[in-house]
């Protein structure tokens, strides 16, 4: 948080107004006598400013998560009433060494200063708890809508058609009623492909499905695949029960088997291997496939759609982030699960 010019105003305000309540002007050279004091309570002030300015930003780091936001503020209130504490005793023990009679060390001056030192501690406590809050809220407004944004380009890059999804899954309900009954891989063929865009229909508008969902999906769009490349795609998949209930961006794993069919060989020489597998405990789903870059009737790949996978995942402020690894045989990509 950029708080510089908060500090510099703050400080010297938040001095000026102790300086005023606190202090008795009476009798001559009030404005001296009071300057005296606002350089004083300035001294505390920025003193106990600082120390619990960076208490609170240490904690932040260390529990920053929303669900964490109780045990960090009942964390940083016993912090901050130790610290207000301690540091009264450090503050003022040079300005006793300096001005005696001014500043007392005895336990019950002391215990007083401390009660007076604590209001204010927990009034900058606050306000900075309150600022993070409205970015924090602010930053979730703009995720929600860049999200959004970014889901729907997904789903439109996914249909590869400029048709109306709707008139589209329709006519082939309509085209599988229309083909011989015996004729059972094109009635199956056809229903696999409404199946596709009933999905598609389904995931419109939603942050994340289902992985078990999304994979129902993705084992549909490849049976489809496989009736063009039959033995030369080979699948696997190992993905844990556990894992099924986990959440993933919908379209997110279609899009990396759909990268892999597109960009990479799948012949009766060199089969294309795609695995897919899922674990509970590490929180990814892995999509890895070998590497045979196809040269041949391929337009090169503008990595939009990877970038796009990894944008929504950026927005829906998953714990880790999207994970690929290259190497010259093989392309792996890790999805966190939510």
């Amino acid at each position: 948080m950029n708080d510089r010019r908060f500090r510099l105003w703050g400080m010297p305000l938040l001095a000026f107004i102790i300086a005023l309540l606190g202090g008795h002007y009476e009798g001559e050279n009030v404005p001296v006598r009071f300057l005296v004091t606002w350089l004083f309570s300035l001294y505390f002030t920025a003193g106990f400013w600082l120390g619990n300015r960076a208490l609170w930003a240490w904690l932040l780091r260390r529990l920053p998560r929303v669900e964490q936001t109780s045990r960090r503020l009942w964390t940083l209130a016993a912090a901050s009433v130790v610290f207000t504490g301690v540091g009264t005793a450090l503050f003022t023990l040079p300005l006793h060494l300096l001005k005696p009679e001014w500043f007392s060390m005895a336990p019950r001056d002391l215990f007083r200063q401390f009660g007076f030192n604590l209001l204010p501690t927990l009034l900058v406590q606050t306000l900075y708890e309150t600022m993070y809050f409205f970015q924090q809220w602010e930053q979730n407004l703009r995720r929600v809508d860049q999200l959004a944004r970014a889901s729907t380009q997904a789903q439109l890059d996914s249909l590869q058609s400029q048709l109306d999804p709707h008139f589209l899954f329709n006519n082939l309900n309509t085209l599988a009623a229309l083909i011989e009954p015996d004729n059972q891989p094109a009635q199956q063929f056809v229903e696999q492909l409404a199946d596709v865009y009933r999905y598609v229909l389904l995931a419109q508008g939603q942050p994340t499905v289902p992985l078990a969902d999304e994979l129902a999906f993705v084992d549909t769009y490849l049976a489809l695949h496989k009736a063009r490349f039959r033995e030369n795609l080979v699948v696997e998949m190992a993905v844990e029960p556990p894992a099924l209930a986990r959440r993933v961006a919908p379209l997110s794993v279609q899009l990396l088997v759909e990268n892999a069919l597109k960009h990479n060989e799948a012949s009766r020489q060199h089969p294309l291997h795609l695995r897919i597998a899922a674990n509970a405990n590490d929180g990814f789903l892995t999509v890895e496939n070998t590497r045979r870059t196809r040269t041949v009737g391929l337009a090169p790949g503008t990595g939009k759609g990877l970038a796009n996978v990894r944008r929504r995942y950026e927005l829906l402020a998953t714990e880790h982030a999207v994970e690929i690894q290259e190497a010259t045989d093989r392309f792996v990509v890790k999805l966190p699960l939510m």
